[in-house]
């Protein structure tokens, strides 16, 4: 009876996702994302990052290098107001998503996972629910960042190509996203999924044309940055709220989405699922 008994666990475990039907799921997404919204109204240093890392970065870039680097566009200061605004909200989108990660591995350190892994909850629901938050700090950075760019003097002459960017960012955040949640479940701490974000963010942001047009660059760092998901996403910016070429960028910039997106979710679900 024993061994009966022990082979029967491993048949049935992995099949606990495949009895929760969509409804279920969706209940206990939305019950998981009720708990991360608590937790932040009950920790509010958390949305610290979302406050003020739009309002330092752009003042930085405007006021520190917005007159040299828009001399070399032919603008001045305020043209280089009308370029970086759009790069920084894809800055955004990319920056932001690492406390997905960070905050993966402090809630399986608490021994918060082993708690959740151990009700009769859909895996997936927990990601999911991970992600839908990490988007609404986004969204509510990027809003902090229009204001701020509105008060340096940023034009938005097409507010249907403004939310048309805000939601693109969102749809390649949330592909990003499931990159740091696979180090969160992956490293042992918090500490280790930073540095590794670090590693992964430093070069693909600034080897991009977030803050500066790509032009200049050597020609090795001009190839790297026509394959960077941020280049493209960033020009996609650019042509939706201040006008010029959309349709490649906006293409490329779905396309590393989906891809990043079809094969990073599946291994953070198994790792999640994994994860002794």
């Amino acid at each position: 009876m024993s061994a009966a008994t022990i082979t029967d666990v491993p048949t049935t475990a992995p099949t606990a996702d495949a009895r929760i039907g969509l409804r279920g799921h969706l209940r206990h997404t939305g019950a998981l994302i009720r708990r991360n919204l608590l937790w932040i109204r009950q920790d509010p240093e958390s949305m610290f990052d979302a406050v003020l890392m739009p309002v330092v970065f752009t003042l930085l870039f405007v006021y520190v290098f917005g007159g040299s680097i828009g001399q070399a566009l032919g603008g001045g200061q305020d043209g280089y107001v009308q370029y970086v605004i759009p790069g920084m909200i894809a800055m955004m989108s990319m920056t932001l998503s690492q406390g997905v990660g960070t905050g993966f591995s402090q809630d399986f350190n608490s021994g918060v996972m082993d708690r959740f892994r151990s009700l009769p909850i859909g895996r997936g629901s927990v990601l999911f629910a991970k992600i839908t938050v990490e988007l609404g700090r986004m969204l509510f950075a990027t809003a902090v960042l229009m204001v701020v760019a509105l008060l340096v003097g940023f034009d938005i002459t097409n507010w249907p190509g403004l939310f048309a960017t805000v939601a693109l960012s969102a749809a390649f955040a949330s592909s990003i996203m499931w990159v740091f949640l696979t180090l969160g479940v992956v490293l042992k701490n918090a500490q280790s999924v930073q540095a590794m974000g670090f590693l992964v963010l430093f070069p693909l942001q600034f080897g991009s044309s977030i803050f500066a047009p790509t032009q200049s660059m050597p020609g090795w760092l001009q190839a790297f940055t026509d394959y960077n998901p941020l280049s493209t996403l960033a020009d996609a910016a650019r042509g939706l709220m201040v006008g010029g070429p959309v349709a490649h960028d906006l293409w490329v910039t779905l396309g590393w989405s989906v891809a990043i997106t079809a094969v990073m979710a599946p291994v953070a679900i198994h790792k999640f699922r994994t994860k002794s």
